[in-house]
């Protein structure tokens, strides 16, 4: 038992001598030692801090090793003037005069926050205190001298243009140069108070050498459009990032750089158009108009309007007009608007659809669109045009039969006169008499014709035809189903229905509808689902819609064309060209 007991004795007493515990304070030092006292304002400063204290054993704190807790010194007022990147410290115990005396160094990686003199003020630690150490910071980076050393890291700024007009854009080129393998990296972006920003996609890697040296290579791309007109100054590019070389070396990285100032001209006076859009090139297309502009009464067109602009984002571009003559019933669409970022910049694209319904037979005129632009290319206005389109409305049907000159009764021509004196007499004595019966003849059909119609009173018609059919019935049930649930099928089975109720109004289309049914309700309800079907906002499922109206309508005009006469009745009684006779 004696020698494991030996053992454990021993044991705690070369673990009392690792125990540091502070001593008099007069025995303590700290002394500051920065690695260079000159640098510019992208480099890091190495900071080395040495203390020392003279240590005694205690067997209290023994197996409590926090209580060393060995204090640091109060660099808390480096901050001030750096940026402390990283520190790191490590310990030593060594004996003089036979005294005990712990070690400890400190090193900082620092960054300074502006350029000029800074001083490194006195810092304490157990009463010890250093003496203030001033360092000059210069602007700008470090000049090449063709060592890896000498530029572990560096930014590379370019600009597509050394000038440029308000709102137009600037694409701007972010290269981040560095060696060794990065392990942890920050790269700012470019930002003006009076400047938009936006990135062109992901940032590409690759290997480039410069001056014999392989660097890896970060670059991003920005698009840039200032606002104001003036001078465009960009915040500076800052990398703060750390490495480990080829030995494994962890190497703290950082550089900056600024852009030149670039000037930033004002909208030319001479600038023709309400809205400034400064790009490279300017395009207007149209879709959806048949190129023999021919159409039918009731006929609806889906016309799409596209603008697209290199160099702008699609937030600038202004909306199309919606400028349509009364003959056309015009329902937009919600417009669409798309950027794309590519390596020489945004494209911007303008998407709007309007519903056309030719509501009205004759010609139409759809107005040219005029978007005027400046190419930034050739300095100079430009003018995108959709030309004025002519278009020819027929009317849906052919109007109801009515009696030619053929259908009336036989025109009788006058008789040809002979040189006989018996023909004559015998011409004289037989006409006369044929004058006479075709008279009657014609005063007979004239009373059938007018007895016939007072038999056709309204009520007689309206028993007729309120019955209706199995077909109608089953047409007009679909129809009430399809309204009130504003489906698109009603505006297909309204002059399906009308045909079958009516047969003698030839309904194809919802203008003959309207014209045949003049009842505003209806017009009104009829106008309301069109706005829904092909408006901004087209719910689904008849979410949002109150067919009540729309039914009602409805059954408003079926009651009142069951009690009323066809809409083009009987043919005249006396055709128009023997009317005028």
């Amino acid at each position: 038992m004696v020698k494991p007991l030996t053992a454990i004795f021993a044991l705690m007493a070369l673990l009392a001598t690792l125990v540091l515990v502070p001593g008099h304070a007069s025995a303590n030092n700290l002394s500051v030692e920065p690695d260079r006292t000159e640098l510019y304002e992208g480099e890091v400063l190495t900071l080395t801090i040495k203390g020392s204290m003279e240590i005694s054993i205690n067997f209290d704190n023994l197996f409590d090793l926090g209580a060393a807790n060995l204090p640091a010194p109060d660099v808390e007022k480096l901050e001030q003037d750096f940026e402390v990147l990283a520190n790191n410290q490590r310990y030593s115990i060594r004996t003089i005069n036979s005294k005990m005396v712990g070690e400890i160094t400190w090193t900082y990686q620092l960054a300074p926050k502006s350029t000029g003199d800074i001083t490194i003020p006195s810092l304490s630690f157990r009463g010890a205190q250093s003496d203030p150490v001033t360092v000059s910071v210069l602007p700008g980076n470090a000049p090449a001298q063709g060592t890896a050393e000498s530029k572990s890291a560096f930014i590379e700024l370019a600009a597509d243009k050394d000038e440029l007009y308000v709102q137009e854009q600037l694409v701007l080129t972010v290269r981040l140069f560095f060696t060794g393998n990065l392990i942890r990296g920050e790269l700012s972006e470019p930002s003006h108070p009076d400047a938009l920003v936006e990135s062109l996609g992901r940032q590409q890697e690759y290997s480039r050498y410069r001056d014999g040296q392989r660097y890896r290579v970060v670059e991003r791309r920005y698009a840039i459009f200032p606002q104001q007109p003036g001078t465009l100054a960009l915040e500076a590019i800052r990398f703060e990032g750390q490495s480990r070389d080829a030995g494994g070396q962890l190497r703290f990285l950082r550089d900056s750089a600024t852009l030149f100032e670039l000037p930033v001209k004002p909208v030319p006076a001479s600038f023709s158009g309400d809205t400034w859009l400064p790009a490279s090139t300017l395009e207007l297309t149209e879709t959806g108009i048949p190129g023999h502009g021919s159409l039918t009464e009731g006929d609806n067109l889906a016309r799409t309007l596209v603008m697209t602009a290199r160099g702008l984002p699609s937030e600038t571009l202004p909306p199309f007009p919606d400028r349509y003559p009364d003959s056309i019933r015009s329902y937009p669409e919600s417009p669409e608007r798309s950027t794309e970022p590519g390596p020489d910049g945004l494209t911007a694209t303008l998407t709007r659809t309007h519903a056309l319904i030719a509501i009205r037979a004759g010609e139409v005129t759809l107005p040219e669109i005029r978007i005027p632009w400046w190419d930034t290319t050739t300095d100079t206005e430009q003018v995108a045009v959709i030309p004025a389109r002519q278009l020819t409305v027929a009317a849906s049907g052919a109007a109801p039969a009515r009696l030619t000159g053929s259908d009336a009764a036989p025109v009788i021509d006058s008789p040809t006169t002979t040189s006989s004196s018996g023909a004559e007499a015998a011409t004289s004595s037989f006409w006369p008499w044929l004058s006479a019966v075709l008279a009657a003849g014609w005063a007979v059909t004239l009373l059938a014709s007018v007895m016939l119609w007072k038999r056709r009173s309204p009520t007689a018609f309206a028993s007729r035809v309120s019955a209706g059919s199995p077909v109608e019935r089953e047409l007009f049930e679909r129809l009430r189903k399809a309204a009130g649930a504003g489906s698109p099928q009603t505006l297909d089975l309204l002059p399906r229905w009308l045909r079958s109720y009516r047969p003698d109004l030839p309904a194809y289309t919802l203008a003959d509808v309207e014209r045949y049914v003049a009842d505003e309700k209806l017009a009104e309800a009829l106008t309301s689902l069109q706005a829904r079907l092909f408006g901004q906002q087209q719910p689904e499922d008849g979410e949002g819609w109150d067919g009540e109206n729309l039914v009602t309508a409805l059954d408003s005009a079926r009651a009142a064309l069951a009690s009323a006469a066809p809409a083009s009745g009987l043919p005249p009684l006396y055709p128009e060209q023997l009317a005028s006779r």
